[in-house]
């Protein structure tokens, strides 16, 4: 049986009542949430989306419950594993009974090993390498997987037929171990594949997009990178004109922002996504996330706020559980993480034995003068892809 989502008609009545029917004598126990980001660096904008989800959550979250209360506590780790694991450590020395975090799986190896010797529990949406989750982590949950976005990206090159892809991979961890997959899946399939693989530190892709557009020749471009490679990439891409029919990439790339800071490079790339924009949802707390994102942050929800709000909300449920329980102050959430079955803006969430998310699935969205069209997988279509379709 899933477990029903915290939204319910008490979230209009919790927020415009501010929480009243709790008496002064009762007041709620609060609880600290630690949270490390990239709130500034080459991921700033994936680290301020992912906190920007966060704090809607946490305000959801207590809106809902009269006895428990949380507050998050974020740290900028910029996009460093040293400050990562020292924020993780700085956070449970403070009194964080739960830390959130980070943004690739460099950063959150090292720190979710951290918090895992001190005992906290760590859940992300921001590293999905398959490593994570072969350490035996009693600690360690994401809700979010390399499984689901391998599953989507090839789920639309193979529909789309093509007779070769080039695919241009970063060596980074989980950018590294998507392009692998890509390959086994679409080879299987009969797609001819070819994989560039390039340094991060890389910002001049030129003499790639030469040898695709000269030696390669395939149907589409595929970028298994992180923003700044993407704007690298495409840009390249843009002024050598590779005679392609499609330019497809991963997460962070499918976003209204993306759109927004780079309108003439993102027409027609296609990335992936969970929600059409502008957004539709259909779920009461979809909607209350809607709603509330766009009176705090003046825009509508995107695909990393969307990430960071499921998991925030899912940990909160634990807290909220674990004190209940009594078992909260003993170690006890982790328990209460894996009795997780909920409904969600992602699907249903559940965890496995090593902390992952088997129920994990994605949709891939296409941008579209400034709209982002849903063209697959064909169930959760919101449109046609406009295959060949090309930023120039």
């Amino acid at each position: 049986m899933v477990r029903k989502t915290l939204a319910s008609a008490t979230f209009a009545l919790a927020l415009a009542a501010g929480s009243a029917g709790a008496h002064a004598e009762d007041a709620p126990k609060t609880f600290t949430i630690g949270a490390h980001m990239p709130l500034t660096g080459t991921l700033a904008r994936s680290g301020q989306a992912f906190d920007e989800g966060m704090q809607v959550a946490v305000k959801m979250c207590n809106a809902i419950s009269p006895k428990y209360k949380v507050k998050v506590e974020v740290i900028d780790d910029e996009s460093t594993p040293a400050k990562a694991v020292s924020a993780v450590e700085k956070l449970a020395s403070s009194g964080a009974v739960a830390i959130i975090g980070g943004y690739g799986s460099n950063i959150v190896g090292p720190a979710s090993d951290a918090s895992d010797k001190l005992g906290k529990t760590y859940i992300t949406a921001g590293a999905v390498s398959d490593e994570l989750t072969a350490r035996g982590l009693k600690t360690f949950f994401r809700i979010n997987n390399n499984a689901g976005y391998e599953r989507g990206i090839a789920t639309l090159l193979t529909d789309l037929k093509p007779k070769s892809v080039s695919i241009i991979a970063s060596t980074k961890e989980a950018p590294a171990l998507l392009a692998a997959g890509l390959d086994k899946d679409l080879t299987a399939a009969g797609i001819k594949v070819t994989v560039h693989k390039f340094d991060p530190a890389i910002t001049d892709f030129k003499p790639i997009i030469n040898k695709i557009k000269l030696q390669d020749k395939p149907d589409i471009i595929m970028m298994s990178a992180y923003e700044n490679d993407y704007v690298g990439i495409i840009r390249a891409a843009k002024v050598l004109k590779p005679n392609v029919k499609l330019i497809v990439g991963t997460w962070s790339l499918a976003t209204p922002k993306m759109y927004t800071e780079f309108p003439d490079l993102m027409g027609n790339v296609v990335g992936t996504s969970f929600l059409p924009f502008p957004v539709e949802v259909k779920s009461e707390e979809g909607q209350t996330f809607a709603k509330l994102y766009k009176e705090m942050y003046k825009k509508d929800i995107e695909y990393l706020s969307t990430l960071s709000f499921v998991e925030t909300m899912v940990l909160c449920d634990g807290i909220f559980r674990a004190a209940e329980a009594g078992t909260l102050e003993s170690g006890g959430l982790s328990d209460e993480m894996r009795k997780t079955d909920r409904d969600s803006l992602l699907g249903r969430i559940q965890f496995d034995q090593t902390g992952d998310n088997p129920n994990f699935s994605l949709s891939m969205g296409q941008h579209r003068d400034g709209k982002i069209v849903l063209v697959s997988p064909k169930s959760a279509a919101t449109g046609e892809i406009v295959y060949p379709g090309l930023p120039w």
